[in-house]
């Protein structure tokens, strides 16, 4: 079934004003569910100002109207339009691993890779691209059948003994997680897959160091048969049995985060369920991802518990919550478009998009390494392929006179707006001061508080 968007393309239409604003209606309580109080709330409709030029604006307007999306009953159709399993049946595990000749020790990031391929969060892929398939992606953000895929998902390795032809079995903290049938070998041009990928060669960018310095000299391709699930402190739901949750016929937004979520974070996703193109009966996937990521990122393990208590003292029945086992490469607009394939396999038909979307600085000036709208501009030129709709996230602030309002409306008003640095709320964390309410959630902080002062 093809739901058609002209409805939404209506009304995005009518309401876009010559200065590029795309109004949003105030949410309700019977829209948003039990969100708790944040303070005080501006009883006036949001917006949400795209800051660009008016015919960019339109052009914006006009790609979230057209996407279509495409549902086997009543949900999102995976990406290539199958939802692959290549977890092998526990009563065959055995003889998948004696069929391996060779075993090898997977790394964290080796062990997220696996675990998605296995369960389908990767698909259309059946393994790790070999070197024609890695070479399509660097080059073309396209796997060699044309369908769209962004970053790279490789097996690496300094062992010179696995040759063409072995099956490798993969074992990861004492787990047999999967056997690898090797296809290709080859040593890849990790400046190029950088340059391409990451939009730079430099090491300052935090993934263009982890390709040189982490990952070995070679890659290797082939296909995958998943045996354990990795053992994790965060369970995570595979796309099969997050689907089996979702309401069906209804529009399901997907919020990517890797940090823990504080009140204005909360704000975003809810609001995004009130954008024009988002049936009001529409629910918000909260996906967090809880793998790898940056180095001063907090643990997974930490931010897992405090999406556990956010989730608790939420309550809101517009939300469902699951956990991803995810590498992040902070790649800007490619990572972009690889959450939306990740997503729309976990049943997803929006994508709610920030600026500088998994972006990151340089290690040695602390400039961005993309623009603030690079991530929204690829995603919304890929959304109608893709089968999904973007939803840009809006740019609010909390006021002491009005709560949380959208930026411009701060401005417009002359509202006093409140701050609070990273750095500072860390800070206070150590210290044991409180924290204002406004700022972040009392059960979040006090996971925070514990992690911080355990340090």
């Amino acid at each position: 079934m093809i739901a058609s968007l002209k409805s939404a393309q209506s009304a995005l239409s009518v309401k876009a004003s010559a200065a590029g604003r795309v109004p949003i209606r105030a949410l309700s309580s019977s829209r948003s569910g039990k969100a708790p109080s944040a303070g005080k709330h501006s009883a006036l409709p949001q917006e949400h100002i795209f800051t660009k030029s008016p015919a960019h604006n339109r052009s914006l307007i006009r790609t979230m109207a057209a996407a279509t999306v495409e549902t086997v009953e009543g949900l999102q159709v995976p990406h290539g339009g199958q939802l692959i399993n290549l977890q092998t049946p526990k009563d065959q595990w055995d003889s998948v691993i004696k069929s391996a000749n060779k075993t090898m020790e997977a790394s964290d990031r080796n062990a997220c890779d696996v675990e998605l391929l296995s369960v389908g969060g990767f698909s259309p892929l059946t393994g790790f691209l070999n070197k024609e398939e890695y070479e399509s992606v660097v080059a073309d953000l396209r796997l060699k059948s044309g369908v769209l895929f962004s970053i790279p998902v490789v097996l690496d390795t300094d062992r010179e003994d696995i040759t063409v032809g072995d099956n490798v079995l993969l074992t990861y903290q004492g787990q047999n997680i999967a056997v690898v049938t090797v296809e290709s070998k080859w040593v890849p041009n990790k400046p190029l897959e950088c340059l391409k990928v990451y939009g730079t060669s430099s090491l300052e960018h935090p993934a263009v160091q982890m390709v040189a310095m982490e990952r070995g000299r070679y890659y290797i391709g082939g296909k995958v048969q998943g045996l354990e699930i990795p053992k994790r402190v965060f369970p995570c739901a595979t796309p099969s049995e997050v689907r089996s949750t979702l309401p069906k016929d209804t529009d399901v937004l997907a919020f990517q985060c890797r940090n823990p979520i504080h009140r204005a974070h909360y704000e975003l996703f809810i609001r995004a369920l009130d954008a024009p193109n988002v049936k009001s009966s529409g629910v918000c996937l909260v996906h967090p991802t809880c793998g790898p990521t940056q180095d001063d990122d907090i643990p997974g393990e930490v931010r897992y518990l405090t999406y556990e208590v956010l989730k608790a003292e939420t309550n809101n029945p517009r939300l469902r919550w699951a956990y991803l086992p995810y590498s992040m490469h902070m790649a800007g607009p490619r990572e972009a478009i690889q959450h939306m394939i990740i997503r729309k396999n976990y049943g997803c038909t929006h994508f709610i998009i920030g600026r500088d979307m998994a972006g990151c600085k340089s290690s040695i000036t602390g400039n961005d390494f993309y623009g603030a709208y690079d991530a929204q501009d690829l995603a919304n030129k890929h959304a109608a392929e893709l089968g999904m709709q973007t939803v840009p996230s809006l740019n609010i602030a909390y006021t002491q006179e009005k709560g949380y309002v959208t930026a411009d409306i701060a401005e417009k008003e002359k509202l006093t707006k409140l701050n609070l640095s990273g750095t500072k709320f860390r800070q206070m964390l150590r210290a044991g001061e409180d924290i204002p309410e406004w700022f972040a959630f009392k059960s979040v902080v006090k996971v925070l508080r514990e992690q911080a002062q355990a340090e």
